[in-house]
């Protein structure tokens, strides 16, 4: 609020803005005191201050994965005693936070019950003695900043090289169908031999025409 205010006081005053903003224009002033003058901040605001640079150093020596526990444990390793709690609510309001465990991905494959099943023609050997003998396919996720896009990719087993992708914001089945599609034009002909695609049991392949578990073409 104080950065508000600093922005629009010329314009409307500080009392006015204050009238309508939930701070008192005292409150103001003693914001602005106390960044000319950092020594008439409260003891326990002028401790979170110089604490603030020794959780962030700490978590940036040690790869961003450190969370409040392990810096505070750090913190006293460097005889700098201070409490757990205080090292959480500092790094709360600093914005910082550890390696989290657990599910952190997010789920592409969606099985679809009672549906039937396809047989598995690889039974699970991947291993192709020539180039378009077998390929196999699956879709993951690329995170974009505080988004994410869904790729879907097929792969050549013999050389293990992408034949064919596709990318999409939404999980939609075409998807899928686009890479395996494109793949299909630029390795295949009509004088090609016989040829395995493999995927999982997710809804966007059995969904497919021809392209449920394991097909031959």
């Amino acid at each position: 609020m104080v950065a508000f205010i600093d922005e629009h006081r010329t314009e409307y005053g500080v009392e006015p803005i204050c009238r309508v903003l939930p701070i008192a224009p005292s409150t103001y002033y003693a914001a602005k005191a106390v960044e000319d003058d950092p020594t008439r901040a409260s003891l326990r605001a002028q401790r979170d201050a110089w604490l603030c640079g020794d959780i962030r150093r700490v978590w940036q020596q040690n790869f961003f994965v450190y969370g409040a526990r392990k810096v505070w444990l750090q913190l006293y390793r460097e005889g700098l005693p201070v409490a757990r709690c205080t090292v959480e609510r500092l790094m709360r309001r600093l914005g910082l936070r550890g390696a989290v465990r657990g599910r952190t991905f997010k789920v592409t494959t969606h099985a679809i019950d009672g549906a039937e099943r396809p047989l598995d023609l690889v039974e699970r050997d991947f291993s192709a003695s020539r180039p378009n003998q077998l390929w196999v396919s699956d879709l993951t996720y690329v995170r974009l900043g505080s988004s994410f896009c869904y790729v879907a990719f097929v792969i050549d087993a013999f050389a293990r090289r992408i034949v064919g992708w596709q990318i999409s914001r939404s999980l939609r089945s075409e998807l899928a169908l686009d890479a395996l599609e494109q793949a299909i034009s630029e390795r295949l002909d009509g004088e090609a031999e016989s040829m395995v695609y493999h995927s999982d049991r997710g809804g966007q392949y059995r969904s497919l025409r021809g392209a449920s578990g394991s097909g031959r073409y």
